[in-house]
């Protein structure tokens, strides 16, 4: 029996291939109606570009019939029809596959090769809570975010600033948002000595205000290396204070100190710093940058700044600070449960964690749903907690929870004596997987599950220029996709039948595939910085 885990990307490249030279063609059915026939098209445009009179030649046909390769999903059969070449998998072969090894596919894909070291900045975590605004929590949560999918990766990451305003630290624990707290003070010595020899002239330093040491030019730098990179052209000085100097520190301090089990090698180009800034704060950013040229020799000289969008409240002036934020969805999560639940769960301990995690569902769902480069529109009304919302936290907690309760109610059946053990997984037949709404599941899901996680984890730090690109929203977004098409399903399909042992092969099969979906949606939480919910 062939081994490895399957991948759609390997099998899209090796269906590309098989065309001969040229650009991509397939692309990967995602929609019922489609999948119902075929799961990948090479449409019949495409193909005529490619071969002419769009007739596929004998000798390609058959290499794409008789596809084979690493990751490659078995192929059933491949058919010409009006919209173009399509090609259906052995859809059993394919179950068999993946639901033997649920584990491969809810972890991500193994690199080829060690990434770079990276350093995250979150300047918005120097700021105070209480005025911190909602444009700084994005940046927070997307930081955050970002830094779960690199360390799922094995990318070696370190975390700044470190977190000094104890009243900071309890909102992020708030959020479950994973961040180092320290009550030190980074040295800044030997960086305030090469700054006062940096000075530009002044005429009476005494007449600054205190902690601002003076100003230094940064246009030479700007010549250098900031016009083709994207700076701002418009940087020509930098006011240097003490709380400057100690950023910088901070930066320095985190690039010299690796933990003992990552070997830095040396030079300025073996890490990169990734600023993660809104597009408020990416001006003040980009003289940072210059200024850490300008005094520390040692400066990485990969520098990347990941600019968010901004966020807008719909119908309300955007003066919603992120505190006031988390109360008033967390008051709307405890006003929708006691209505649900016909009473006041404010004394049951359980509810009030429960309430709170699906407060934070809600917030970073929000957040971290659209692309972090794009603007945010938030919509305050209560709809947007309802599990009814297909799109929300709450809606992908929800069926967490019934995920979670139906193996429960399985597990408790079974001591009854009603259902027998779960037998071993090679002795399942997943012949039995019929129904659509199965197949949406594993082949939209599951299977591409490693790649969604890729996707969050991807910075090229290569690409020219100043700004780099992050698919922060992708983990949402198949969570999101993945809860939709369970709700569906189980809405439809009763998975714990009668007690009957003609219909135990189908159950446990079904079983199966749902512990495939608990184990991604679980994966995919866990990135999120979210505990799953056994109820709601």
């Amino acid at each position: 029996m062939a081994t490895g885990r399957l991948g759609v990307e390997e099998t899209l490249g090796a269906l590309n291939a098989a065309l001969g030279p040229g650009g991509p063609v397939w692309f990967k059915e995602t929609r019922s109606r489609h999948l119902r026939a075929r799961d990948f098209l090479a449409p019949r445009r495409a193909l005529e570009a490619r071969f002419g009179d769009g007739q596929v030649p004998e000798h390609v046909f058959h290499a794409v019939s008789d596809l084979q390769g690493p990751g490659v999903a078995p192929v059933l059969r491949c058919a010409p029809t009006p919209a173009g070449l399509a090609l259906q998998l052995q859809r059993s072969a394919v179950f068999q596959r993946v639901l033997s090894a649920v584990e491969a596919y809810a972890a991500p894909a193994a690199p080829a090769t060690p990434g770079p070291r990276v350093v995250l900045h979150c300047p918005a975590l120097r700021a105070a809570p209480c005025a911190l605004r909602l444009s700084q929590l994005r940046v927070i949560l997307v930081a955050d975010h970002l830094a779960r999918a690199l360390h799922a990766h094995g990318v070696s990451v370190r975390l700044v600033p470190a977190v000094r305003d104890p009243h900071m630290s309890t909102f992020l624990q708030q959020l479950w948002v994973d961040w180092p707290a320290t009550s030190e003070r980074a040295e800044t010595e030997s960086l305030r000595s090469r700054a006062l020899a940096e000075l530009s002239p002044a005429g009476d330093r005494g007449a600054l205000p205190p902690g601002v040491l003076g100003s230094v030019c940064l246009k030479d730098l700007l010549e250098e290396r900031g016009h083709a990179a994207g700076y701002d052209p418009n940087l020509d000085n930098c006011l240097v204070t003490e709380d400057l100097l100690s950023m910088l520190a901070e930066l320095r301090a985190a690039l010299q100190h690796w933990p003992e089990a990552v070997a830095p090698p040396a030079g300025a180009d073996s890490c990169m710093v990734v600023h993660v800034v809104s597009c408020e704060e990416e001006f003040q950013q980009q003289k940072l940058n210059l200024l850490w040229w300008k005094l520390d020799d040692q400066a990485p000289l990969i520098q990347k700044h990941l600019v968010c969008g901004s966020v807008k409240v719909a119908g309300a002036p955007g003066t919603l600070t992120a505190p006031e934020y988390y109360e008033l969805r967390h008051d709307q999560v405890c006003k929708a449960s006691a209505l649900k639940h016909s009473r006041d769960l404010t004394e049951d301990p359980a509810w009030t964690e429960t309430c709170r995690v699906l407060s934070v569902a809600t917030i970073k769902f929000e957040m971290l749903s659209t692309a972090p480069q794009g603007q945010l529109v938030l919509a305050l009304a209560d709809s947007s907690i309802s599990t009814k919302g297909t799109k929300s936290g709450t809606f992908v907690m929800y069926n967490c929870a019934r995920l979670a309760t139906l193996f429960e109610g399985y597990k408790h059946s079974m001591e009854q004596g009603l259902y027998p053990p779960f037998p071993p997984v090679s002795s399942l037949d997943f012949s039995l997987l019929h129904d659509e709404g199965e197949w949406l599941l594993l082949f939209n899901s599951i299977l591409p599950f490693p790649a969604v996680l890729g996707q969050a984890a991807a910075l090229d730090g290569t690409a020219a220029g100043l700004h780099i690109a992050a698919r922060t929203e992708m983990v949402c977004k198949s969570l999101v996709k993945l809860s939709m098409d369970f709700s569906s399903y189980y809405n439809r399909v009763h998975i714990l039948g009668e007690p009957r042992s003609h219909l135990f092969g189908q159950m446990f099969a079904r079983l199966q595939l749902l512990r495939a979906v608990r184990e991604v949606l679980h994966t995919g939480l866990a990135m999120l910085g979210l505990p799953p919910l056994s109820h709601i």
